[in-house]
């Protein structure tokens, strides 16, 4: 069955590709008349969808060479076995086993809710990430001779470009402008959600750059056997971005906002870090809070009951309505997520006379709020209430519990004034075709610039004091 949904707007880096976009270096000089339609997300199973090659679940064996490890220093002649495979569900790994890579790859001081096998098949489970939505779940393993887990990757075979947050429709539409198939495509990524964090989780062994290193093999293999166009790993550390130029991708560099901590003890501390017109704006939002008769409280763990995810559904539904055109994550994702993240899940919540009219939904990483999820009553309308859910109070609480930044989320440059600087986000592309490959690394190369030079002039006119970044 094939849906479609609302067109996504590209980055607004983005501009048009030249008409030679992904052509041939030699066949540059030949005209095409032919002109390409709209793309539209095809959902799996569609007439006009792209089947790929089927693969295997194994994707081989690997040997780990070299002095890594102390066994191969022991025996050198003797090398370390590496089988990597495919998984169709996370369920088919343990959580303690996942969660396990995960940690080891961020650090418990790093750690990353979204990363965790609670988020992440909270999101099979209950349909949101699964083969008939466009997300079919194809997840990386690594084992040992002795069927330890080495390494995981969240991988998807996708037939769409939506939810990603990295936009490559333009792509999309140069593939099909010249009789190509973009789709399906891997993604390496979590759905649906733009934070940054490590894609290839590697347990922290004597050997784990080989391991990384296996598993990047494997999903360039994989890419190539199953017929498909490219393989995008999306939102990965700065360190992954790093890696992976060396090893035939692409890079791309994005741009969010985050708060940053300054050790603060309170937030009128924070205020006065800011230029006096932003702190005099900031305190006049605030105070439309109580004016209003509204609350706020601030939720975690067994403080959040059903009634309160029913509730924020009916907000979340209320901006994918006015905003997406089509909801991504449905209602029983949010009871799910929440009874198994329980204290990682902080959702704040707007009463008035003690009734829920606004939510914002974050999660707690292990130095950092994550801001996601906004949404209010869809019959009334508060001045300053998504300011204050959203931004000011997850300030609050990250001063409260001592965590260093809160990042707010994809796009919206009113977060500047607010206190949240431009961040880079990073992504990398691994394209089979050297021709599309060529053409979109020069076109990165543009784009990256015009993101440097944002970034520097948002920067420069931020709304903190000077001598305060």
């Amino acid at each position: 069955m094939a849906a479609a949904l609302s067109y996504c707007k590209p980055s607004p880096f983005i501009g048009q590709f030249p008409s030679n976009f992904g052509k041939p270096v030699s066949l540059r000089s030949i005209e095409i008349s032919t002109q390409a339609s709209r793309i539209t997300a095809l959902f799996w199973g569609s007439k006009k969808s792209v089947k790929h090659q089927p693969v295997d679940s194994s994707l081989g064996d690997f040997t780990l060479t070299g002095s890594e490890t102390e066994e191969l220093k022991e025996n050198p002649t003797k090398g370390k076995k590496v089988s990597v495979s495919i998984i169709s569900s996370i369920l088919d790994v343990s959580s303690h086993e996942w969660d396990s890579c995960a940690l080891d790859a961020t650090g418990p001081e790093k750690f990353n809710p979204f990363l965790s096998h609670g988020f992440l098949s909270s999101l099979e489970e209950t349909g949101c990430a699964v083969k008939e939505t466009g997300w079919m779940p194809s997840h990386i393993i690594a084992k040992d001779e002795s069927e330890n887990i080495l390494g995981v990757a969240p991988l998807y075979l996708k037939s769409h470009s939506y939810g990603e947050f990295v936009f490559d429709h333009s792509w999309a539409d140069a593939y099909y402008s010249f009789g190509a198939r973009y789709y399906p495509k891997f993604q390496c990524c979590v759905p649906f959600t733009p934070v940054t964090g490590p894609r290839i989780l590697v347990r922290n062994t004597s050997f784990k750059n080989q391991v990384f290193d296996v598993i990047v093999t494997a999903l360039k293999d994989l890419t190539a056997k199953s017929q498909v166009s490219s393989l995008h790993i999306t939102f990965p550390s700065e360190a992954e971005w790093y890696k992976l130029k060396d090893r035939g991708f692409l890079q791309r560099i994005g741009m969010q906002y985050h708060w940053k901590n300054r050790n603060y003890k309170s937030f009128d501390e924070f205020l006065m870090d800011m230029k006096q017109s932003k702190r005099k704006n900031i305190r006049q939002e605030r105070k439309k809070i109580p004016a209003q008769d509204l609350t706020m409280k601030r939720l975690r763990g067994y403080e959040i009951k059903a009634n309160h995810w029913d509730s924020f559904y009916k907000f979340y539904r209320n901006t994918t309505d006015n905003k997406w055109g089509s909801p991504y994550l449905t209602r029983d994702f949010f009871h799910e997520m929440g009874s198994k993240m329980g204290d990682d899940v902080l959702l704040v919540v707007a009463e008035k006379r003690d009734e829920l009219v606004a939510g914002a939904l974050n999660l707690i990483g292990g130095d950092t709020i994550y801001g996601r999820l906004w949404g209010c009553d869809p019959q009334v309308y508060y001045p300053s209430l998504h300011f204050e859910a959203c931004y000011y109070q997850a300030i609050e609480a990250a001063i409260q519990l001592n965590l260093s930044t809160v990042e707010a989320g994809a796009q919206g440059e009113h977060k500047i004034q607010r206190g949240y600087l431009p961040v880079p986000t990073y992504s990398c592309h691994y394209f089979i075709d050297e021709g599309f490959k060529q053409a979109i690394g020069e076109f990165l190369v543009r784009e990256s610039n015009q993101v440097d030079l944002v970034m520097k002039l948002f920067h420069e006119s931020g709304p903190f004091k000077e001598g305060i970044h």
